[in-house]
Order: structure tokens, then sequence, then C-alpha cells
């Protein structure tokens, strides 16, 4: 294999040639960490050289990911974050301090690397992890914030012994590959939690509360559930499109007027996780302060450069995207299309073809005009067969093959006092941002 010098051949070499989820789906799901160690000893077991946060979880863990990076730097941490799926640009994934993983570093980690590629045959993800606890060892970063790709047990991220783990929720997602029943996805999740390390549970519910309590009492890890913590009360928007929140301390203080640009009804349970996260980080001697958090919060757009979530993309007419694309997510996201106020709502939505599309399509408001497209990629639900099935379920809409064409056909029809929302897939939502 020739080395290469040029980014865009890099980047399609990594695209292309190696298994790659967000393309292909399933297939390239390693069920095992053997690659994964294999190139950990490689690059000399980098992850050891400075702090991680590990974050896994169904919905939510990207934005308690960037919110705790967003207040870490706030308290002077060199911050390492690392994330998936990216929306634009690959190195999005990569971050130091905000600043993504330069061209130069992604074109030597892989040229460095190429033999390993010939002789191992990694995925997509296990090469981008190895390259961001290398990268993060090279910037000499103080913490990382590691969010999980897929699962926990067996992601390419549970390799690292962290200073805390968080699980955000559990929810219907990924199933052919983590389980049939909340349960089953709780256990695979669950399998972030390592011995004597406290772990913070965001959302807990019947079905999976036992999961949790029993393997943290294996791992003698410290379990804390953030509903017992932190309670967002009250929230109110702004008039710049900022949510202020009237945050109850449940065993202690709270914080009044806790403003952050996330528009998301949703922040409210990520909002009490990263809380409860802090408060353990504080104990471990981490020197965060109230004004750290208070700045973290308002300032993560800044900070992190956060895309997607309940996103406004424009006014008059008001356009909204969201990455929500599960039954958990879409549940939330009608939940604030109904309190959000519109003459006549604009649905632009595309989804892949590997999810439970009729659970989700079924909560799916039937008030709106749809426009369904498909995001470019190969595991976009081809539009005509989503409006097909969209149909049986009561939504009606016309079909367009791309979602630039989609978007453009609902502002066309859409009026100042309307809403256009753009989503059902992260590839829609990439797109659109």
């Amino acid at each position: 294999m020739e080395k290469m010098t040029n980014y865009d051949t890099v980047l399609s070499f990594l695209y292309q040639q190696l298994p790659m989820f967000q393309r292909i789906g399933a297939t390239a799901y390693k069920a095992d960490l053997v690659n994964t160690l294999a190139l950990d000893q490689r690059l000399g077991h980098p992850h050891k050289q400075y702090k991680t946060i590990h974050v896994a979880g169904t919905n939510g863990k990207g934005s308690v990911s960037n919110l705790l990076a967003s207040v870490l730097m706030e308290a002077g941490f060199k911050t390492g974050l690392y994330t998936s799926p990216h929306l634009r640009d690959f190195r999005e994934r990569i971050r130091v301090n905000n600043q993504m993983i330069d061209q130069a570093s992604v074109i030597d980690f892989v040229n460095n690397h190429l033999d390993f590629i010939e002789s191992h045959s990694p995925s997509f993800f296990e090469l981008t992890m190895g390259m961001a606890f290398d990268h993060f060892a090279k910037q000499q970063v103080d913490v990382a914030v590691i969010e999980v790709g897929l699962g926990g047990r067996l992601d390419s991220t549970n390799i690292i012994t962290p200073d805390l783990c968080i699980i955000t929720n559990i929810g219907k997602d990924h199933m052919a590959l983590l389980g049939n029943t909340l349960e089953q996805i709780a256990g695979e999740k669950a399998g972030i939690i390592k011995p004597g390390i406290p772990v913070v549970i965001g959302e807990v519910l019947p079905e999976t509360e036992n999961v949790f309590r029993n393997k943290s009492r294996k791992m003698n890890a410290p379990l804390i559930f953030a509903q017992a913590r932190y309670d967002v009360a009250l929230a109110t928007r702004s008039a710049d499109f900022r949510q202020i929140m009237q945050v109850d301390g449940l065993q202690g203080s709270g914080f009044k007027d806790l403003v952050t640009p996330l528009m998301g009804f949703y922040q409210h349970k990520n909002t009490a996780t990263v809380l409860t996260a802090i408060d353990e980080l504080v104990q471990m001697g981490y020197p965060i302060t109230k004004d750290h958090i208070y700045k973290g919060f308002n300032n993560i757009l800044n900070n992190t450069s956060f895309m997607g979530r309940w996103q406004i993309l424009g006014t008059n007419p008001l356009v909204i995207c969201d990455t929500g694309h599960n039954e958990d997510g879409i549940r939330q996201v009608t939940a604030q299309l109904k309190a959000t106020p519109y003459k006549k709502l604009h649905m632009v939505i595309g989804m892949v073809n590997d999810k439970d599309i009729s659970s989700v399509i079924n909560l799916l408001p039937t008030d709106a005009e749809y426009y369904f497209t498909k995001a470019a990629i190969a595991r976009s639900l081809d539009e005509k067969e989503l409006a097909l099935l969209a149909q049986k379920a009561g939504l009606n809409g016309n079909t367009y093959p791309s979602v630039t064409k989609a978007i453009a056909a609902a502002k066309k029809n859409a009026s100042v006092n309307d809403l256009i929302f753009i989503g059902g897939s992260t590839f829609v939502v990439a797109e659109a941002v």
C-alpha cells in the first residue's frame, strides 16, 4: 500500500476502504476489541497519558459530552473531545479546545499505520479511535471526554480507564446489534462500568434500573442517579433563542437562570446528568466552580461548535433541525413541535434503511405537509419507499431525490409564520446545517 500525500485521498481511503457503520451499517460493527487493543499497543497506550471521562447512552450522549467539555474548558482544562458521527467534516470527531485535528495529522497517522491497516483490516471507527487517542496524547490534553460510538461493552472506546463513566439513557436503537429489549440494550451500555469507578445514570427506567444496580455492585462501582440529584423545574425561552432553566437541587443547592443556546426540551435531562457528573468530578478534586458551569452552558456553541440539536437555521419562516432519529428521539422532537407555535408545519424527513421505520413514522404529526427525501449515503431509505410507508400512517407529501431539493421546496411553499422541520436522520441534518 503506497503512502498518500493528499488529504482528500486519505479521506476517501478512510470512507471507502475501511468498513464504516455510517455507510454500510451492521457489517462494519466488530463484535470484539482485538483490533482496538492491537492498535492501542502499537501506539503505546496513549489514553493512559491523560484523564478521561466515558459517555454512553442511546440518546443525549453527544449533548452531555459537549456540555461537559465546554465546562471543563471554562475551568481551564486543555480538553480533548471525541464524538461521532460528524456532520460536515470528518475532523469534527477529534477536537482539542474546539480545534479540530489538522489535515496533516490525519494524513500522517494513516500513512504511519498503513502496514497495520493491511494486516489487521480495522474498521473505520477502530482506526479513527486510535487516531483520536494518539492526537490527544500528542497535544498533551489534561482530560478527554470520550463518547461511545455504539453500545458500550464491545465499543472501541471501551479500553480506557476513565475517572468517571456516564450512561445518559436507554432506548430502542441498533437493536440488531445490541438486543431487542431495554434490558439487553442496558446490559451492553453497562459494559462501560469499570471496577471502582463511579457511574452516573442520566435516566433510569423500571426495565433498566436493576441492570445498572447489579453491574455496579458486581464492579464495586459507586452508582449515582442524576434524577435523584437535579430537576429542571421550569424553563423559559429568551428572544435571542436561548433556554433559561431553573434547576432544583434535590440534595443540595440548585442553579437559578442557567442559560444555554441548546433549545431542546430533552436538554433538561441532559442538564441534570451533566451537573451530577460535575459534582462527582469536583469530589475527585477537579477545580470546577458554579461560574465555570454557567459559562460552560452559555458558551457551548463557541467552545465546541455543537450542531444539530434543535438548531434554529432560519426565521420567517422558522427553520429547525434536529438529529433525533430513533423512537425515543422522535418522541422528544414531536413533543417540542407541539409546544412550538406555527401556522403550518412543513416536515423535511429522510431515514436510514436499518431502523424500525414504522415505529418512528407512527409518532410523527399528521397535520403537516411532508417532503420525503434521502441523504447522500448508501444506507438511506429510498424516498419513494419512505413515502409509501408514511402514507399508511396518514402522512402525506411529495418526494425529493436530495435533501437540498426537499428543503428548497419547503421554503418555497412556506409562509413567514410557518415552521419547517428538518430531520429523521443525522445524515439529513448533516446536509442542512
